[in-house]
């Protein structure tokens, strides 16, 4: 590889240098080069600093002739071009060579920009967890048309016949820290949107979510679609809870869509906001709903079983409803639920 650089380099004739240059890079996609030896063969045959910036991941990388990182402050480009796949620029190339352009640097910019692509859409998104946050809300954005949330998909590196599962994730964790853990295998792709983290997965092992991490995971055909169900779940978790699937929520989902004037002004709803203040209730209330068993709860809480049989007698007093009974079981339940999604 060095000796033909070396031959390049010294060629007089200009449309035979040109035909070698695109042998050289021919040379370099057939042995699937990732994007730093690219960027030193394309230094060493350009013999001045050569330089590949890829914009979806911010990744920038400048080489030397040597083959080693430019650590000087970048000259201005003597030749730049764009890197494109499928009509949309992804990034840019370009020379730092002292003086004016050779001859050969438009060539020899044009198949470099060729193979950066080539190695973006083999290797390029499968290198991190991390992804650019303007990818990823392309790719679950509502507003998005299909060819562009296609376009973001593969450049995050998911097959276009691929089924994405989305994630909707509330966590002091780092997010790169949870996807590796959900899918080891990839491919796996998060960034933090708004208020809460995203994370993009080929599949969703929800046994190997994290302790102190609460999320919401939708699984539906469009990616739009599953992270509407993904910020829908988020909104069910308790800390009794962390974890919820949309496709479990099931009827209980319908909640999410009441407006919450509506809901605040439920009789049961506003019973459940009086005893918001007292931690101790809210608990007891949570833990009954949750096994709709007396003893049950008390093991939950630690407490003997006539303790707790006094505090739901206290507080179904106070709600106004008798949480014995099935009928007040399933009230409790669904107001509870109500008045934990307000606001969230």
């Amino acid at each position: 590889m060095e000796a033909l650089a070396a031959r390049l380099s010294h060629l007089d004739s200009q449309a035979e240098g040109a035909i070698r240059v695109v042998m050289f890079y021919d040379t370099l996609m057939r042995r699937r080069v990732d994007l730093p030896a690219l960027a030193r063969a394309s230094a060493g045959l350009a013999e001045c600093v050569a330089g590949i910036r890829i914009h979806g991941t911010g990744r920038v990388l400048r080489v030397s002739p040597d083959g080693r990182p430019a650590s000087a402050p970048p000259p201005p480009a003597s030749s730049t071009g764009p890197i494109t796949l499928d009509g949309e620029e992804i990034g840019t190339v370009w020379l730092e060579r002292p003086g004016p352009p050779s001859p050969l640097d438009e060539a020899l910019l044009d198949r470099l920009a060729i193979a950066a692509a080539a190695v973006v859409e083999r290797y390029g998104p499968a290198r991190t967890t991390m992804a650019d946050p303007a990818l990823v809300e392309l790719a679950i954005s509502s507003d998005s048309d299909e060819a562009a949330r296609a376009r973001a998909l593969r450049l995050l590196g998911f097959a276009a016949d691929l089924r994405i599962h989305v994630v909707a994730v509330r966590s002091k964790l780092p997010l790169d820290q949870i996807g590796g853990l959900l899918c080891p295998a990839r491919p796996v792709k998060a960034a933090p949107l708004a208020d809460v983290g995203v994370i993009l997965a080929g599949s969703v092992d929800q046994a190997r979510f994290p302790a102190g991490v609460r999320a919401g995971i939708g699984s539906a055909e469009s990616p739009d679609r599953a992270w509407q169900q993904a910020r829908t779940a988020l909104r069910f978790t308790t800390p009794r809870e962390p974890v919820i699937r949309h496709a479990d929520l099931g009827a209980l989902a319908l909640l999410a869509e009441i407006a919450q004037d509506t809901v605040r002004d439920n009789a049961d709803v506003a019973a459940i906001a009086r005893l918001a203040g007292n931690p101790d209730d809210l608990e007891t209330l949570d833990a009954y709903c949750a096994t709709g068993s007396l003893r049950q709860a008390a093991d939950q809480l630690h407490l003997h079983h006539s303790s707790v049989a006094r505090r739901l007698d206290h507080l179904g007093k106070s709600l106004g409803i008798e949480l014995t009974t099935p009928a007040g079981l399933t009230r409790t339940r669904l107001a509870l639920t109500a008045w934990r999604l307000l606001d969230d």
